[in-house]
């Protein structure tokens, strides 16, 4: 039996929950492009599984601009005001499973030597509702081991099922109680009646799928649903990216790039920020700004030096970071396939040119490099032990 939600009863908990004093999220149409913002009313929310933000919903956890603490001088004394964190309930609807996964692995690093309270506690009350998405040219979720019904990040999750009809599915308790009472139960939904749906449970089954969007059958609701064409093995890049740091595909490849840094902002899983003071001498607020590493600036000295003093070697950063710098550290891929990168820039660059060429270099290589996710750490020690030993 399949937990079933109309569309009017979807309305319903909407306005139920602006009602009751809660921020509620859902993409919205603005001019010809979709964002994820705050709605006053439920007839704003667009639900629809080929929707694809031109934003990300990493801002209701990592706003662009947030004061951290305020100052004041009153006599001689400098009087400083921690700033208040965020105390109210939020609720975002249809964000792409792609978008709610990147949400456990920036927790990774919010929480790690600092634990950043502004990110975590808007974490805490906040319920993420899903809308399984159905893939476009873009996509490569299933590259780096998703899916685009993945339930990583999300509370509960909304399945198209026939004409004004969602299956949901509850994963959470927090997810449970933004549906309790509003949800009737009902057959698993034939093939026929499913309109574009993108999902699989069979997530690991994704993750090694050479098909172009093959049709697979979801063994939850036996419906056939589509999957993003797998476009690389991430272990073949991450073990390239290890032992070849100046590749010249950066060099051949950045000199498209613009450096408007859009890639970034547009990312879930981009996290650079800058801290500044802003206001006057006497009083002002000390603050987070969202940065970018395809800034010139971004790592400009004092003395005039740049160490990355090109678009290439900024790609480079990026790519280093996502693929080998951040898994090595945390256990998790520094991105989940969005394809916002690639989707928002003017010359359709994002990061996934650069390692489906990193990853054919690592095949092409001469021994072939070994799939498999390997610690360089341990490896490292390894040949310093070797070391001592002959010495």
């Amino acid at each position: 039996m399949s937990k079933v939600l109309t569309s009017g009863k979807l309305n319903e908990v909407i306005s139920f929950l602006i009602s009751g004093g809660k921020q509620v999220v859902a993409p919205v149409l603005s001019g010809d492009k979709y964002f994820y913002c705050a709605i006053s009313d439920s007839g704003e929310a667009v639900f629809d599984s080929a929707v694809k933000s031109s934003g990300s919903v990493k801002e209701f956890f990592f706003p662009r601009h947030e004061k951290i603490c305020g100052y004041c001088h009153e006599g001689k004394e400098l009087v400083v005001t921690d700033a208040e964190l965020f105390s109210g309930e939020q609720v975002i609807f249809g964000v792409r499973p792609c978008e709610a996964a990147s949400l456990p692995i920036l927790d990774k690093v919010f929480g790690w030597d600092f634990q950043d309270r502004f990110f975590q506690m808007r974490r805490e009350r906040t319920t993420v509702i899903t809308l399984a998405c159905e893939p476009d040219d873009f996509c490569f979720c299933t590259s780096v081991g998703l899916a685009p019904d993945m339930e990583l990040g999300a509370d509960a999750m909304l399945i198209p099922a026939g004409k004004d009809n969602f299956e949901v599915r509850i994963f959470t308790d927090k997810g449970s109680a933004i549906f309790d009472g509003n949800l009737s139960e009902t057959k698993s939904t034939s093939a026929s009646e499913t309109e574009s749906l993108a999902a699989t449970t069979a997530t690991t089954t994704a993750t090694t799928s050479t098909a172009t969007t093959a049709n697979v059958t979801d063994k939850t609701t036996d419906k056939a649903v589509n999957l993003p064409e797998s476009k690389f093995e991430a272990a073949y890049v991450q073990r390239y990216l290890t032992d070849n740091f100046a590749d010249e595909v950066f060099d051949r490849l950045s000199i498209r790039c613009l450096g408007c840094g859009v890639c970034t902002y547009v990312c879930p899983t981009c996290h650079c920020f800058d801290i500044v003071d802003e206001g006057g001498a006497f009083c002002g607020e000390r603050v987070k700004n969202w940065d970018s590493c395809q800034f010139a600036f971004f790592t400009h000295h004092a003395s005039g030096h740049n160490p990355r003093g090109n678009q290439s070697a900024r790609q480079r950063n990026r790519i280093q970071h996502k693929f080998r710098i951040y898994p090595e550290k945390f256990g998790h891929i520094l991105c989940t396939g969005c394809g916002n990168c690639a989707r928002q820039c003017s010359v359709t660059l994002g990061v996934l040119p650069y390692v489906e060429e990193l990853e054919k270099k690592a095949k092409a290589s001469n021994p072939p490099y070994s799939l498999h996710l390997f610690d360089r750490r341990a490896e490292i020690l390894d040949k310093k032990t070797k070391t001592i030993d002959k010495g």
